[in-house]
């Protein structure tokens, strides 16, 4: 540790063998384990528990109340060494918890870069979290999920445990996600369905219009109504839409996950019901 730049106040408790970057600041009755390694500029505010073999990347700030690395909540976990690997420029809120991998699985938590997690929502174990996540608040996801970049999970969101949710999705706020959901998908509802796509989110990210239109053409080819299943139309979308590599992302996360249940769009009576409830 460099005195010269690290701080940690007299009432907070670093563990022997706990590593320290440069110019780490530790706030007031905050417990850092002796396995834990923080990262350059890594800030935890106050009553801060960072335990088990955990990583926390350079810039990360994390909120009062926080608890990392905590054993998984799995009757399966029986003590097996595992962790939780946290990236750089990541916001942690009030009350967050994430939890170490299983050592029977995965072995270890991943969060990527430039997330956010705000008050009291969870990372179980064994999940895997792309780049600029945003969880709002009391969002929960089960063990084992993966989540894509750029994802959105709006306030008392919940997923499954092993489901994936594509990269550039977006989940509503107190929909319960049982099934995986495509790259720049709307989900929404108690239990998910889709209801279109991320298109906020696409022309936020500064995508090509013309990616745009052919995403927007592609997803309604993907669930048309012609007697073929999903997955069909999703091979046909690869040949259709050679060369759009969003259109070829979308076919691809169907093909890989063959084995998988989609989150699909309602029809016929739901969705008029769906659509009455909104209106």
């Amino acid at each position: 540790m460099d005195a010269q730049s690290t701080f940690v106040h007299p009432t907070a408790l670093v563990e022997t063998g706990a590593t320290l970057g440069a110019n780490v600041r530790i706030g007031p009755f905050c417990h850092v384990g002796s396995e834990v390694m923080l990262g350059d500029d890594v800030a935890l505010m106050s009553h801060v528990s960072v335990t088990g073999p955990t990583v926390l990347g350079a810039g990360c700030t994390v909120h009062p109340h926080a608890v990392l690395g905590g054993a998984p909540q799995n009757t399966a976990y029986k003590g097996e060494p595992t962790k939780l690997v946290i990236g750089r420029n990541v916001t942690i809120r009030e009350g967050v918890t994430m939890h170490r991998g299983t050592g029977n699985a995965r072995g270890e938590t991943v969060v990527g870069d430039d997330c956010m997690f705000l008050a009291y929502s969870h990372v179980a174990h064994d999940c895997v979290i792309g780049q600029r996540v945003t969880f709002a608040n009391n969002v929960m996801i089960g063990g084992h999920v993966t989540i894509g970049d750029h994802v959105i999970v709006g306030g008392g969101g919940a997923i499954h445990q092993f489901c994936t949710i594509g990269n550039n999705a977006f989940i509503g706020g107190l929909t319960g996600v049982a099934h995986d959901v495509i790259p720049y998908g709307l989900a929404m509802g108690s239990r998910a369905y889709l209801s279109g796509l991320n298109l906020v989110g696409l022309k936020r990210s500064g995508m090509d219009r013309a990616d745009i239109t052919a995403i927007r053409h592609a997803y309604r080819d993907l669930f048309a109504d012609n007697g073929r299943s999903v997955r069909e139309n999703a091979e046909g979308l690869v040949d259709a839409y050679a060369g759009i590599e969003p259109v070829q992302q979308m076919a691809r996360f169907v093909l890989d996950g063959a084995k998988r249940h989609l989150t699909t769009p309602l029809s016929g009576a739901d969705a008029r019901r769906a659509e009455n409830h909104a209106g």
